[in-house]
């Protein structure tokens, strides 16, 4: 059993108990540091009282336990995995009945508990706290500006959460290469002229005892060696054994359970010890087991060693960056997996696609790092790099920049040839199989020192880059990069050519003056086009796009553009859409209709529609304009019939829509009346009739206040006459809405206090009068 996972089991333990983390003690001078950060100068009865004291981790482990989705016989053979016994956590496994004590843990018990990997929360904080409160693991999540920044060293991440998933099965088929030795659990199966199945535990000796048979090597051998090495064995004792299809009884080999092995792992990894793992374990499962490599660690070069001696390195890069396990040997019992310091280290940041530290191999330069970094993003500037280097101590000289900075330039990849070379004299840009990750970028291959920094720029926005821009009468306005050798056509194509009635003639160009001087901002020139600018074309080159564009043209010359040129493409003078509007209702050829020039009135339209039906009720038109929000204008149709002089014979505008409703002799009320709806038309009447005839204005009502919209859409309201001469109030049409609003309680003033201040006014008058006749 691991002796470091008991240490720190014991802290996890304590990390749970209130009395000790709300003391606020601290290690004293000499004690050591568990992980979890508690002192460990306590003995194993201490630990043992505490987790007394705390009766309720029991149900806690039982509780996770049940969560973890594994079966008991997942649970134990973890355990064997692991070097525990298998039955450890049993009194675990099950449900406490009601009233029956649920057994306590040991400190064995929680560090089986961390070892099967239910020590870990979330995965999003750095450090968690289960919520059993009883084992506080580290989850040391990378941070996304981390991540983005390239601040942490590649290949270490990849350890940084607890899973079980990584360790072998301690059950279930072998690959052919697998070797037999002490632990192993064999079952031979005979069928035929005998029926048997015998279970074969590999001895310490390296022995299998077969009943009728006697005892086997089988050691350092492969299933396929032991089948071989049986068929002459069993002969012996059953004469059907043998080979070919006369063979009356037939044997089938299989592995029920690998052995445990016991291997070291040492070096920069987090957990570093003795670790029990299955036979078919790895490298890469005892780095995973032992928490990964630290932020020191080489990950280029972990060693195996076997009886003293190198048995293979492993290339972690390998496997993170292509999937290639080469070098991750199976390790046997004895093995030490040491990962020793790192050696050259470069960081990497910019736009490539994985900003980090990484790990530099003898031999390798700055095209490997670039390829380990995933390469370039697609806004990376590929023209040049900067690497950052830490000065020698002989180089530096007094102040605070110890860094030098060398400026590397990049090109463009020549054209390969058939065979996929470059050509003589120049860097290499991609490794000759597999994609190339550089997008075909010449990188020299500089030697990279330790401590270096590559810095590999981004390509600003626009706004920080040359360009042009275009505005006015193209389908796609905007600014657009300045290249060499670029024309006006260039960018109106990039615009997506002319509107619909774009001035064809020429463009405004404005340019950055050559002399500023007197305060000029730009100088502005004349470029010609013609209708060549009109990319809607067939393959002869005929225009197929709408008409409204009148110039022709056999060719306009180019006009070269210069940084920051702004170009307008002008509008052609009075070029207009046409203007619609909708004649609905009650006329003779109702639809929608375009105006023929900018000075059509409402009875040109109307004319056009054929004029009015019998049915039609002129005065209850409704006209809406959609102009300016303008929404229904009043008008009196009739007048305007009578007499296409007057004023309501209005200029129509685009979106203009007029309703001409039939005769409706009713005249509705509503508001504060106690009756709301319509009455019957009868001519003659006023105002009072219809309001008496909806039941008279409520108590709520506001007589002063009454208002009446005509159906034409006017609106009169009731109104005071000066003096004497009454009240004058609008006479509702057929079709009107007659409105009653609510009183104004608001702003309504206190009688009371009014009556009693000109009370007190004139008791002061008839005061101020006794005494001036009753003076002398």
């Amino acid at each position: 059993m691991k002796l470091h996972s008991i240490a720190a089991a014991g802290a996890l333990a304590l990390s749970a108990l209130a009395p000790i983390r709300s003391s606020g003690q601290v290690p004293t001078q000499g004690q050591t540091q568990l992980p979890g950060g508690l002192p460990a100068g306590l003995t194993p009865d201490q630990l043992a009282q505490l987790l007394q004291q705390n009766p309720q981790l029991g149900s806690q482990i039982q509780q996770r336990l049940q969560q973890s989705g594994l079966t008991p016989d997942q649970v134990r053979a973890q355990l064997a995995a692991a070097g525990y016994p298998p039955n450890l956590l049993d009194a675990f496994l099950g449900t406490t009945q009601p009233g029956q004590p649920t057994p306590l843990p040991t400190i064995q018990t929680l560090a089986a508990i961390r070892a099967l990997g239910l020590g870990t929360g979330g995965q999003d904080s750095a450090a968690l706290q289960l919520d059993t409160g009883f084992v506080r693991a580290r989850a040391e999540a990378l941070h996304a500006e981390s991540l983005a920044t390239g601040n942490y060293v590649f290949g270490t991440e990849v350890f940084r959460r607890t899973t079980t998933q990584f360790l072998p099965t301690l059950a279930g088929p072998v690959p052919p290469d697998y070797r037999l030795g002490p632990g192993d659990q064999l079952v031979l199966i005979l069928t035929g002229d005998v029926q048997r199945a015998h279970t074969l535990q590999v001895t310490r000796e390296g022995f299998v005892l077969i009943p009728q048979v006697g005892q086997v090597f089988v050691s350092n051998l492969t299933l396929e060696q032991l089948r071989e090495v049986l068929y002459s064995r069993l002969r012996s004792a059953y004469s059907g054994v043998k080979r070919g299809p006369d063979a009356t009884t037939r044997f089938d080999l299989s592995v029920a359970n690998v052995r445990v092995n016991q291997v070291y792992v040492i070096g920069e990894v987090k957990q570093p010890g003795a670790y029990q793992l299955s036979a078919l374990g790895t490298a890469l499962t005892a780095l995973y087991a032992a928490g990964g490599v630290t932020a020191r660690g080489n990950t280029r070069d972990v060693e195996i060693r076997r009886q003293d001696a190198l048995a293979a390195t492993f290339d972690l890069y390998d496997y993170l960056l292509r999937g290639v396990t080469r070098g991750n040997v199976r390790l046997e019992t004895g093995d030490v997996v040491y990962v020793p310091l790192h050696d050259t280290r470069v960081r990497v940041t910019g736009a490539v696609q994985r900003p980090a530290i990484y790990e530099l191999k003898e031999g390798e330069t700055l095209p490997d790092l670039l390829r380990s970094a995933g390469g370039f993003r697609a806004n990376a500037a590929v023209d040049r790099l900067t690497i950052h280097r830490i000065l020698p101590a002989a180089q530096r000289r007094p102040g605070p920049l110890p860094r030098a900075a060398l400026d590397v330039a990049l090109a463009v990849a020549a054209p390969a040839d058939r065979h996929g070379s470059a050509q003589p004299g120049q860097a290499a840009t991609a490794p000759a199989a597999g994609a190339d990750p550089l997008g075909g970028v010449v990188i020299p291959s500089l030697p990279l020192e330790n401590g270096d920094s590559v810095v590999v720029d981004s390509i600003g926005p626009l706004e920080s880059l040359l360009y042009v821009g275009i505005n006015g009468m193209v389908n796609k306005p905007g600014r657009y990069p300045w290249q060499e050798r670029m024309t006006l056509r260039d960018l109106v194509k990039l615009a997506r050519g002319p509107k619909i009635g774009a001035y064809l003639k020429d463009a405004e160009i404005a340019r950055l003056p050559a002399d500023r001087t007197q305060g000029q901002l730009a100088d502005t020139l004349r470029a010609p086009i013609d209708s060549t600018y009109l990319f809607e074309r067939d393959a002869a080159g005929h225009y197929i796009g709408p008409v409204g564009q009148a110039f022709a043209g056999s060719g306009a010359p180019e006009v070269p553009l210069q940084p920051y040129d702004e170009v307008l493409i002008m509008k052609q003078p009075d070029f207009e859409l046409q203007r619609t509007v909708q004649v609905r209702g009650e006329v003779r050829f109702p639809g929608t209709y375009a105006l023929r020039s900018k000075t059509d009135r409402l009875t040109d339209v109307l004319d056009r529609a054929g004029g009015l039906t019998p049915q039609a009720y002129a005065n209850g038109i409704r006209f809406y304009r959609r102009e300016g929000n303008a929404g229904r204008v009043g008008l009196d149709l009739t007048k305007v019939l009578k007499d296409r002089r007057y004023r309501d014979n209005m200029l129509l505008a685009d979106g203009d829509s007029l309703y001409i409703p039939p005769y409706l002799p009713t005249v509705r009320v509503e508001g504060a009346v106690n009756s709301p709806g319509s009455v019957t038309y009868s001519e003659g009447q006023g105002l009072d009739y219809y309001l008496s005839a909806a039941g008279g204005v409520s108590f709520k009502g506001d007589k002063g206040r009454v208002f009446v919209q005509q159906p034409n859409g006017n609106v009169r309201a009731v109104h005071k006459r000066p003096l004497f001469f009454g009240t004058s109030k609008p006479t509702p049409e057929p079709g009107a809405m007659v409105i009653v609003p609510l009183r104004d309680t608001t702003n309504q003033s206190n009688t009371a206090a009014v009556l009693a201040a000109i009370g007190t006014i004139v008791a002061s008058l008839v005061t101020v009068a006794v005494v001036v006749v009753n003076h002398p």
